[in-house]
C-alpha cells in the first residue's frame, strides 16, 4: 500500500522532472537572455541536460575494457596527509600517451575523500576535477569530478582486491544499466616535488552518479529514509540480491550508504543504485569485517539484506542472473581484465559464485535464504 510520505516523495520527484522538461524545451528561447535568472527547476533541468550530453561523449571511454596508461603526477606528502573530511583541492597532471603515439597532458586538481580507505590506506581515494574546456577532444572529455579508486597498500594482493572489485562492476553492467560504468588505470604515480615515482598500480575511475542517472532516465535524488514503497520493485530485488551474489552487507538504501538513487519520471519512484565493494565477501579483503549487529561472523558469509518485496520480483531478478551466468562467469577469463587476477582467485570466486546459483535454483532454499530473511519496512 502506497503511503501519504511515498506520494509526498513522487510527487516532488515528478514535479521537478515535468518542470525541468518543460524548462529545458524553453531553453532555447531564452538563450539570448543572458540576464536571466534560472528557476531551482530550470537549473536542475539544465544540469540534466549536461549530465546527457557528458555520458555520451565519455561513453567510448567507459565501454572500452583495456587498461588505459597514465600518470598522475602531484605532490604525493600533500595528498597523504589530507585526512579531513573536506580536503582542499590539490594541483596534478594526468598524462597519457594517445594512438597517434602523441603525449597528452591534461591540469587537473585532485582532493581526497573516502571514509575507510581515506584514514587507512597508503594512498588514498581521491575525486579529480578536469576543466571540459581542457579535457574536450582527449581520451577523458565528457568527465567532470569522477572518483578515482587507488591502490591501499602497494602490494601485489591489494591490486587483486581492486582488480576483483572491477569485476562485479562489470558484473553489476551487464545485469542493468542503473549500474556505475568502469575504467581500470594503469597509474604511475610521480611526485611533484622530486621528481621520483612513488608507486605504479592499478586504479578504478567511477562513472560519476549524474551520468550515470541520466543514462537511466532521472536525476540523482539525495533522499535519506527511502523504503521499499518508494522503490522500482524489481530494481529493489536486483540490487539486493547483486548484493547477497557478491556476499557484500556494507551498504544501506535508507541511509544511503554506498547506494544512490535514481528517480523515475513515468513512476516517480526510484532505482536503487549501489557501489563500493571492498568489503563484499567475494573479495574478502583482509582488512573487512562485518557489522558486529548483524548475524554473521565473516563477510564471506552471505545475508540478504534488501527490503521485502514480492517473490515475482525476486523470480525476475533471479531469471536475469541465470541468464547472465555465463556472460558472468567469462569475465574471469577474458582479456585483459579478467586475466590480471590469480588463477587461484579466479576458482575461489566461481566456486563462491556456484553456491549462489545452487540457493537461487532451489526454491525452498531461496525462499528460505532471501525472501523469508527480507527486511520489512511497513
Amino acid at each position: 500500500m502506497r503511503t501519504a510520505r511515498h506520494f509526498a516523495i513522487t510527487s516532488l520527484a515528478l514535479a521537478f522532472l515535468v518542470t525541468g522538461t518543460v524548462s529545458a524545451q524553453g531553453k532555447a528561447k531564452n538563450d539570448g537572455d543572458a540576464k536571466k535568472v534560472l528557476t531551482p527547476e530550470e537549473k536542475a533541468a539544465a544540469d540534466f541536460e549536461k549530465a546527457l550530453k557528458r555520458a555520451k561523449l565519455s561513453e567510448s571511454f567507459f565501454t572500452a575494457t583495456a587498461p588505459v596508461e597514465l600518470t598522475l603526477t602531484t605532490n604525493i606528502k600533500r595528498i597523504r596527509g589530507d585526512k579531513a573530511d573536506k580536503a582542499p583541492w590539490r594541483p596534478a597532471v594526468f598524462t597519457y600517451t594517445d594512438s597517434a603515439g602523441k603525449q597528452v597532458t591534461i591540469p587537473a586538481e585532485i582532493r581526497t575523500r573516502g571514509i575507510w580507505r581515506l584514514k587507512n590506506c597508503e594512498f588514498p581515494p581521491i575525486r579529480i576535477n578536469f576543466k571540459s574546456e581542457i579535457t574536450k577532444g582527449t581520451l577523458l572529455q565528457g568527465i567532470d569530478k569522477p572518483k578515482l579508486v587507488n591502490f591501499c597498500r602497494d602490494t601485489d594482493d591489494y591490486e587483486q582486491y581492486l582488480l576483483q572489485e572491477v569485476q562485479l562492476y562489470r558484473i553489476y553492467n551487464l545485469l542493468t544499466p542503473a549500474s556505475h560504468r568502469v575504467r581500470t588505470l594503469n597509474i604511475t604515480y610521480t611526485d611533484s616535488a622530486s621528481g621520483k615515482v612513488f608507486a605504479k598500480r592499478a586504479a578504478l575511475l567511477l562513472e560519476e552518479p549524474e551520468t550515470m542517472a541520466a543514462r537511466n532516465g532521472g536525476p540523482i535524488m539525495e533522499l535519506k529514509g527511502a523504503i521499499q514503497q518508494d522503490l522500482d520493485p524489481y530494481h529493489d530485488a536486483l540490487v539486493g540480491l547483486f548484493q547477497y551474489f557478491i556476499g557484500n552487507t556494507d551498504w544501506s538504501i535508507y541511509a544511503l550508504h554506498n547506494m544512490e538513487l535514481v528517480t523515475q519520471q513515468e513512476t516517480g519512484s526510484f532505482i536503487p543504485v549501489a557501489f563500493d565493494f571492498d568489503f563484499s565477501g567475494v573479495i574478502n579483503t583482509n582488512y573487512a569485517t562485518p557489522d558486529p549487529k548483524l548475524s554473521i561472523q565473516r563477510v564471506r558469509d552471505r545475508l540478504f539484506r534488501g527490503y521485502c518485496e514480492s517473490y515475482e520480483n525476486y523470480e525476475k531478478a533471479m531469471a536475469k542472473f541465470n541468464e547472465k551466468k555465463d556472460a558472468i562467469y567469462a569475465l574471469y577469463g577474458d582479456d585483459p581484465i579478467g586475466k590480471l587476477i590469480k588463477p587461484k582467485t579466479v576458482e575461489g570466486t566461481l566456486k563462491y559464485y556456484d553456491e549462489f546459483y545452487k540457493t537461487i535454483n532451489d526454491a525452498r532454499r531461496a525462499r528460505k535464504e532471501i525472501s523469508d530473511d527480507c527486511v520489512k519496512t511497513h
